[in-house]
């Protein structure tokens, strides 16, 4: 399986996997760890600037751009999000709850 993401969405999970402690447990260190590892492990594109009018939040336009400049160049299957401005459009987008791809491909 094959990741894309971009500096703003690794950059966006610095900033918000401390908020979310509660949820996943990691520790400082372990949050930077696995930012290193993803930005090893993954493939870095850049966003493409497409707006779309139907996002609720222009600051998500980034991730969204990432989506669609992967969706461009190699046709990867999701983006994977708890953001529910972003799971809003998913009707038009393949975007999918982190729940409901572990679902789907747990095990594999």
């Amino acid at each position: 399986m094959d990741v894309q993401l971009s500096v703003y969405i690794l950059d966006e999970l610095q900033r918000v996997l401390p908020r979310l402690n509660h949820r996943h447990g990691l520790t400082l260190a372990e949050i930077g760890d696995l930012i290193d590892a993803l930005s090893i492990q993954a493939e870095i594109i850049e966003p493409l600037p497409d707006a779309d009018p139907d996002l609720r939040d222009a600051k998500d336009q980034p991730v969204l751009g990432t989506l669609l400049a992967a969706l461009k160049t190699t046709g990867i299957d999701y983006l994977i999000t708890g953001d529910k401005d972003l799971l809003a459009l998913s009707a038009c987008y393949p975007i999918v709850t982190p729940a409901t791809f572990w679902a789907t491909h747990a095990g594999l």
